[in-house]
């Protein structure tokens, strides 16, 4: 059995209520509102924080405890995308796009849900290895690259060569790799791993001690992005109701596992399993928007955003660290 006490701990941080504060503020129909343009300034932000702090951690982590949890996440990210597609295609009987557009989601990270997991597990004194942003990176490229494969496969299977197909998947990679997302997480990377722990302690009033008070905004912000989309549920098929919820307890729970094998301590194969389960709605929208422009995005936006990022901030984290916690134990 779960504890309660540790959900109650993660329901109650200031991170989680803020996002389901925007949330109550949408259903009770206030004129609730942050100033435009600041959803993607605190994104912003916070990638850049995150990146400047794994690059500081990384600089002081010797290649042979890093190199076996990268391989190992690598191979997640691979397989992650694949799984989703069977379960969607095969058993939920969605179309090949359909299913390679939640392939690309469920098979990329949520940053956001990794930084909450951070938090959670810092919260219970299991904080988790300071190179866990490096394998961000690794983990969200490649179940975004492998998913838009599997649909430019079946376009060609269905003799759909036309210069057009073959463009839309090159264009994607590209926007991918040149994302803010990416960007900012390789290049926050880059500048930590290079000025080290003194550089980032210089800089530590900007990016590290007001980190936590700007994702407080960032989530409520998401609360009411999510609230806003929470009419489409009258239009999502009943299995993708029940996948946005099953999905990620399946995918932390492998996340969990590769953990375990690569030698991560307990608070690392949390957070893996959270990554894991996690879905992504920044950079996997806007590459599907770019090769899957048929794709509904009412399926796989409103399953990341609007069902899978609450239940993993309210439920799925304290489970994957109960996981992890059974794991560790043997």
């Amino acid at each position: 059995m779960m504890s309660w006490e540790i959900i109650g701990i993660n329901l109650l941080s200031p991170i989680v209520l803020s996002f389901f504060l925007g949330l109550f503020a949408v259903l009770i129909k206030s004129d609730l509102k942050l100033p435009p343009g600041l959803y993607a300034s605190l994104s912003m932000y916070l990638l850049l924080a995150l990146g400047l702090k794994g690059g500081a951690a990384l600089s002081e982590t010797s290649l042979y405890l890093f190199w076996l949890p990268g391989l190992i996440v690598l191979g997640l990210g691979i397989v992650l995308p694949l799984i989703v597609y069977s379960i969607a295609h095969f058993i939920g009987k969605m179309s090949n796009i359909d299913s390679s557009a939640l392939a690309a989601h469920y098979g990329s990270v949520s940053v956001v849900t990794f930084i909450a997991c951070q938090v959670f597990v810092e919260s219970l004194g299991h904080p988790a290895e300071g190179f866990m942003t490096a394998l961000v990176v690794i983990l969200e490229v490649p179940g975004i690259v492998v998913a838009l494969l599997i649909a430019e496969f079946f376009k060609r299977k269905q003799k759909s060569k036309s210069l057009q197909n073959n463009a839309s998947f090159f264009d994607c990679f590209k926007e991918l790799i040149v994302s803010k997302s990416i960007l900012l997480l390789l290049g926050g990377l880059a500048i930590g791993y290079i000025s080290g722990k003194p550089g980032l302690q210089k800089i530590a009033p900007v990016f590290v001690d007001p980190f936590q008070g700007a994702l407080v905004l960032f989530m409520l912000d998401m609360g009411l992005v999510a609230g806003e989309r929470i009419e489409d549920l009258k239009g999502m098929k009943g299995f993708l109701l029940t996948f946005s919820f099953l999905a990620p307890i399946l995918n932390g729970s492998l996340g969990v596992l590769c953990g375990y094998w690569a030698g991560l301590s307990l608070g690392g194969a949390t957070v893996l399993g959270a990554m894991a389960g996690s879905a992504s709605y920044i950079a996997a929208p806007a590459a599907v928007r770019i090769a899957l422009p048929e794709a509904n995005p009412a399926y796989y936006l409103t399953s990341a955003i609007v069902l899978t990022f609450p239940f993993n901030l309210a439920i799925g984290i304290p489970l994957y660290y109960e996981i992890a916690l059974w794991l560790f134990a043997k």
